[in-house]
């Protein structure tokens, strides 16, 4: 049976280096879930909280309202 060499770089070289577009894909991701909690906490505070980092309501709101990816 024939292997071509992009599946066996791909799948069967423990040395071979991630390409640049999984980099990229994986730090996409991580910056999502990253937003995603933040805004979830942010969500969670109370007004004297949002007071104490000087953030107002509508601040806020315009932060929730902003899909993850942005």
């Amino acid at each position: 049976m024939e292997r071509t060499l992009s599946s066996d770089l791909q799948f069967n070289n423990p040395t071979a280096q991630p390409s640049s577009v999984v980099l990229r894909t994986l730090a996409s991701l991580s910056l999502w879930q990253r937003r995603i909690a933040s805004r979830h906490q942010l969500a969670r505070l109370d007004a004297r909280l949002l007071a104490d980092a000087g953030i107002s309501e509508a601040q806020r709101y315009e932060e929730l309202s902003k899909p993850f990816w942005r």
